[in-house]
């Protein structure tokens, strides 16, 4: 597995555990909150049963003390659902039902002397059950104690209701977290996945780039040392070092560059300029190949335009540029730069009859070691150049387009923005 891969699963299983310890927290104070409340609920609901039983006990007090006949007990009629109602006198005997089982009786013993009246019991069938007992005093004066009971079983019937229910809705709340949170790890770390390829990319196209002025060094060095002494000889092997050197250093050089600007470590001045006069600072530099080769420089418009960056690294982007027309368009051909300034944007335009760029290459041109088709790979370089033109060109705010066909030539458009006048 790479180790991106696994950092992504390390991450999202890392999410996933924190998630499911904040729902394993929430839900536990959750749970002992609703279970608090639904005591409370069933606590509420005995001493309502209670009051009413004291409410039916003195309605039958009043009846049997104004009635001549038979009156009906309001204590036999009084039914709560779930509630089992006993009428006890002030010395725990029971009067509604006459009989009540004998772990009643101490149960209601127990409530009655407790301080809030409320005692769990546990009955001799297994069951879980929860009584009130509380005195009060009838209509004669007559101290009675009312009791009730309930099941506790309805409790833990909602509760297990809800653990139930919470469970589920944790474990799909937990798995689109883990879903979602994979895509978004894997989403985020997209760019840096991009980074390793493209850093192992320039890792080994400039590998192979110094391998080869390296490897031209070393079998001319070799060859030159089994070769007796010549000085005609000699002189053109210490050339062609020369040369090789030479390459290599600017392979270097370029690397460096870019990787100070990779790192933030290449500052950039900020300075009033005109890219008019860079521009023919740029031109002059690179005639003499132009000549070289015999390739016709034009300069055509030239307007001042007067924009703010670092005057060495605006030639070097408008070298970089006039040295790649110049080296791509064959003998006789033609390359052309016009300045001009508009609508807020100064604009240096290089155009060439050159070999061109095919339409599917032209999105790859600013990639380091990039030279596309084998026409290409012909010319001198390492294919660095348009990636520092691109970041020059990013420093200063502008922007850099190329239009190109091959057979027609390319246009590369370079637009500044104008400082104030």
């Amino acid at each position: 597995m790479q180790p991106l891969a696994r950092l992504r699963l390390q991450l999202t299983a890392w999410y996933a555990g924190v998630f499911s310890l904040v729902l394993a927290l929430l839900g536990a104070g959750l749970f002992l909150t609703i279970r608090h409340q639904m005591s409370r609920h069933v606590d509420k609901s005995l001493s309502a049963a209670a009051a009413a039983l004291e409410q039916a006990a003195r309605i039958r007090e009043t009846e049997r003390a104004s009635a001549r006949g038979a009156v009906v007990d309001a204590v036999d009629e009084l039914h709560i659902p779930d509630r089992s109602l006993y009428l006890l006198d002030e010395k725990e005997r029971p009067i509604k039902p006459a009989e009540a089982p004998g772990w009643v009786l101490e149960a209601t013993h127990q409530a009655v002397r407790s301080k809030h009246g409320y005692r769990n019991l546990d009955a001799p069938d297994g069951r879980e059950l929860r009584i009130y007992a509380g005195r009060f005093t009838g209509t004669t004066g007559i101290p009675y104690i009312a009791a009730v009971v309930a099941d506790r079983l309805e409790l833990e019937d909602e509760y297990t209701s809800l653990i139930e229910t919470f469970a589920a809705a944790a474990l799909a709340a937990l798995l689109l977290v883990a879903g979602g949170g994979y895509l978004l790890i894997r989403k985020s770390t997209a760019p840096v996945e991009r980074s390793m390829d493209q850093m192992r990319r320039f890792m080994a196209d400039a590998a192979h780039e110094l391998r080869t002025p390296i490897t031209i060094l070393r079998t001319r060095a070799e060859v030159a040392l089994e070769q007796d002494r010549e000085a005609a000889r000699d002189a053109g092997t210490l050339r062609a070092v020369e040369r090789e050197a030479a390459r290599l250093g600017e392979i270097v050089r370029n690397l460096l560059t870019l990787a100070r600007a990779d790192a933030g470590e290449r500052p950039v001045a900020r300075l009033p300029l005109y890219l008019d006069d860079v521009a023919a600072e740029a031109v002059d530099a690179v005639r003499p190949l132009a000549e070289q080769k015999r390739v016709q420089l034009e300069v055509g418009a030239f307007e001042e335009a007067k924009i703010t960056g670092e005057p060495a690294l605006v030639r070097q982007l408008l070298l970089i540029v006039l040295d790649n027309a110049v080296k791509f368009t064959e003998a006789g051909g033609r390359v052309r730069l016009d300045v001009s300034a508009e609508n807020g944007r100064a604009a240096a335009l290089v155009s060439d009859t050159g070999v061109g760029i095919p339409a599917e290459q032209l999105p790859h041109v600013f990639e380091r070691f990039y030279r596309g088709d084998p026409a290409r790979h012909t010319a001198d370089g390492a294919g660095l150049g348009l990636a520092i033109a691109r970041w020059i060109a990013d420093a200063h705010g502008a922007r850099i387009d190329i239009r190109s066909a091959p057979g027609t030539g390319t246009r590369v458009t370079i637009m500044f923005p104008l400082s104030p006048a």
